[in-house]
């Protein structure tokens, strides 16, 4: 059994073949669960059935979809139930809500062809392929498409979840984002809110906001034909502190003059990889630097090579400037993917939305790491991507997320094998991240320079003051100004409190 597989619709204890491979199936392999069961679903019947059948019994309950969790909510020892939605894999056209109806354990690479390949549309989600859409849209979900055309919950007409009540009576419940609709504030939690908060999302239903008429080829965005790519490698030896400052500069300031709305390089999505020092053995790259573009834009050859340009500036003539290619979209989306999931093993992650730049002696602290061979892990990179355009177009409280005013973000991952360092490399990251934001108390406080975290990507350590400082509850980091909306719906929608885990929504802080 692979991560992209789930046995038959049914109950597995410890002892059952299926077992160990539904407990090593999550991304992160620092966490296996080993709940008293495993209850595989394939239904909304089912769902309620499992979830009715813990309440009653007084189980704890964790939600899994895709797996791509990196934190230890699914293999919490405290979990006794574990509810598998990775068979729940429908997409389909629904004629009377003139949407596409998307499971919960619908994976990225399976919904992009699904939808391009029977009508020609697309989702902007995220990048990777094997990534759950379960909880990747309830966080949000964004990837290369997004910049021109928001995110994935920008497009979410409706949401079937599983809910208990007050009195334990579990029921399925539709909320959509039709303001006069009594379950509308249960739709705008799963905008943003993340996964594992309210219930347990059956179902989704996208269907853009402007979109008209009844044909589904016009339901949701038509993605490129084709993608302009390019890739510019950069040697570690000639990468010093100043090289750093100057690439690093110049990834930011572009973001920063292209990141608002209406920018003619919406459908730009740039990235630039910065990889940590190995051990022993060769240096390997520095970093690379990739950009995919519609082909069909106007002057778009120009207007990439205006952006490698820019990221090079200043640079001599040490970047190397890989040839352009073009691919077709589905396999521009693949090459997207093949590089986001390249590292497997046990892991420890972060993120930091940017409204701007590092500055100077950030970079230098990134440097220093990155640079060093002082650490235990087998692999380590901080990846910034772009971000805004049209994402940035909608109000922070129209959805649950928040971070409208970002046009980066800034990815955080070390990856090792060896269980017995787990200790040293998750503190080797913490204190990478620490030091990075020293000045706003360890973590990337909303302001001038940062729009927050991204739930999608969890943290505990946003939750330890040990970590986290800066006097900001962690749930400001994630949610801003919408944490006690969200709140509010916990309350509504969950008041036993049936949905929890570390970084879960109370109802109270």
């Amino acid at each position: 059994m692979t991560e992209n597989t789930v046995p038959v619709a049914g109950v597995v204890r410890p002892g059952d073949e299926a077992y160990e491979a539904l407990s090593v199936r999550g991304l992160n392999k620092r966490f296996t669960a080993e709940p008293e069961k495993f209850q595989v679903v394939t239904t909304t019947e089912q769902v309620v059935d499992a979830v009715r059948e813990a309440v009653w019994e007084g189980k704890r309950i964790a939600v899994r979809s895709g797996g791509h969790g990196y934190e230890n909510v699914v293999g919490d020892p405290a979990v006794q139930v574990v509810i598998d939605l990775g068979g729940m894999r429908e997409v389909s056209f629904d004629p009377e809500r003139k949407a596409f109806a998307v499971g919960p354990g619908v994976r990225t690479a399976e919904l992009y062809r699904a939808l391009y390949e029977g009508w020609g549309v697309a989702l902007p989600a995220g990048d990777s392929a094997t990534v759950g859409l379960g909880g990747h849209a309830a966080g949000g979900g964004f990837g290369s498409l997004s910049r021109r055309e928001g995110l994935a919950v920008d497009h979410l007409l409706a949401v079937e979840v599983v809910v208990v009540d007050p009195s334990g009576e579990v029921r399925a419940v539709v909320a959509t984002r039709d303001p006069e609709d009594p379950h509308h504030d249960l739709w705008w939690a799963h905008t943003g809110g993340g996964g594992g908060n309210f219930g347990i999302v059956t179902r989704y239903w996208f269907r853009s906001p402007d979109a008209t008429g009844d044909d589904p080829r016009e339901a949701l965005p038509e993605p490129p034909a084709s993608v302009l790519t390019g890739t510019v490698l950069f040697n570690r030896e000639s990468l010093d502190r100043t090289a750093l400052r100057t690439l690093t500069g110049n990834f930011a300031r572009w973001h920063e003059a292209n990141g608002a709305p209406g920018s003619p390089y919406d459908s730009l999505f740039a990235g630039l990889v910065m990889f940590g020092r190995p051990r022993t053995g060769d240096a390997g790259m520095g970093a690379v630097g990739f950009v995919h573009l519609d082909a069909a834009v106007p002057d778009a050859e120009r207007l990439l090579g205006d952006y490698i340009a820019a990221l090079t500036e200043g640079l001599g003539d040490f970047p190397v400037v890989l040839p352009t290619e073009t691919l077709p979209w589905l396999e521009a989306k693949k090459a997207l993917a093949a590089a986001q999931d390249a590292e497997i093993g046990r892991q420890k992650i972060k993120w930091a939305f940017l409204r701007t730049g590092y500055a100077d002696d950030q970079i230098d602290t990134l440097h220093d790491y990155l640079d060093s061979e002082d650490h235990s892990n087998d692999s380590s990179l901080v990846a910034l991507q772009s971000h805004g355009g049209r994402i940035n177009a909608v109000a922070p409280d129209a959805t649950a997320s928040a971070q409208r005013g970002a046009v980066m973000g800034a990815f955080f991952m070390n990856t090792w094998q060896n269980p017995e360092l787990d200790d040293a490399n998750v503190d080797w990251m913490r204190r990478l991240f620490r030091d990075l934001h020293a000045k706003t108390g360890g973590v990337p406080v909303p302001g001038e320079q940062y729009d927050g975290c991204y739930i999608n990507f969890p943290d505990v350590d946003a939750a330890d003051p040990r970590w986290n400082t800066s006097e900001v509850p962690w749930q400001q980091l994630y949610y801003q100004g919408n944490a006690d909306r969200l709140r509010a719906v916990k309350a509504r929608w969950d008041a036993l409190g049936v949905f929890r885990h570390t970084l879960a929504i109370a109802d109270q802080d």
